[in-house]
């Protein structure tokens, strides 16, 4: 199948594409790696489209007062190569490799990824185990929102008609951070059947403060509140007990197929959690 009819305009600054979004059943694009496909299945069939690459300032990988910022525009690819990620947001450099394919990471970027809030996807699952936020440009002004905040439902944010995400933050690592991730796809680069991010504080030979965040098995990424206090505890195989999540079946896997996963992937990434040292 082909797009629907739509009008393009190619903003030229923030300001600009936040007025464009006044147009009825207006969309924001930018890698296009989810949009375009849904437009050329029309499952999205909007009057106008706003290309705001290359806007200024919405993209880069900074150190900003002890996190680390990432730009709504800054491609899966770059936040892949960088250091920056590297060293001081290292869950998100374990997941990178996940996402789809190379061709998908050199042109999806960043806030695409989190505003688009796929539920089997990586990078919202991410930024809420580190317990990160998303900067959101609107016609108001600025603000901030927690990633506690954001994932609303099934492809639902906190992101109204008229707002862009424009960056996000996450805490940057330090020596006391641990890290988990891990995901069970059919094939690499498939969305997951189920995924785990998680983040935790060293606390001597345990781990405290653990925020434990799954995709692939709810409607938005799951932090499992219940199984992070008895992780803290020691406790695996009660934290595994404790899941407490309702997948729905699907064509791909049953409900309780992917429950079943979620339990070994709470295996695996505890002891990523009590094993790693950055």
């Amino acid at each position: 199948m082909k797009p629907a009819p739509f009008a393009y305009a190619k903003a030229r600054s923030l300001d600009e594409a936040i007025a464009l979004t006044g147009e009825a059943d207006a969309r924001i694009l930018a890698g296009g790696q989810s949009l375009v496909a849904t437009l050329n299945m029309r499952l999205s069939t909007p009057s106008l489209l706003i290309d705001i690459n290359g806007l200024p300032n919405l993209s880069g990988i900074a150190r900003k007062n002890g996190h680390v910022e990432i730009g709504a525009l800054t491609r899966h690819a770059e936040a892949e190569r960088s250091n920056d990620i590297t060293q001081h947001a290292p869950l998100i450099a374990l997941a990178m490799p996940h996402i789809g394919h190379p061709a998908i990471r050199n042109r999806g970027t960043i806030g695409g990824s989190i505003a688009f809030a796929d539920p089997a996807a990586e990078l919202p699952a991410c930024l809420l185990a580190l317990g990160g936020e998303v900067e959101i440009a609107g016609e108001n002004g600025k603000r901030t929102v927690k990633a506690d905040d954001f994932f609303k439902g099934l492809l639902e944010t906190a992101l109204g008609p008229r707002d862009i995400l424009t960056a996000i933050r996450v805490p940057a690592a330090d020596k006391n951070m641990r890290v988990g991730f891990a995901e069970l796809a059919r094939r690499h680069g498939d969305y997951a059947l189920a995924g785990l991010a998680a983040c935790a504080r060293a606390d001597g030979k345990g781990v405290k403060d653990v925020r434990l965040a799954f995709f692939g098995v709810g409607n938005t990424p799951l932090r499992a509140k219940k199984s992070e206090a008895l992780l803290a505890e020691g406790k695996i195989e009660a934290a595994v007990e404790a899941l407490d999540m309702t997948p729905q079946d699907d064509v791909q896997a049953t409900g309780k197929t992917r429950k079943h996963l979620a339990g070994v992937l709470l295996r695996r990434v505890a002891a990523q959690l009590t094993e790693a040292r950055l």
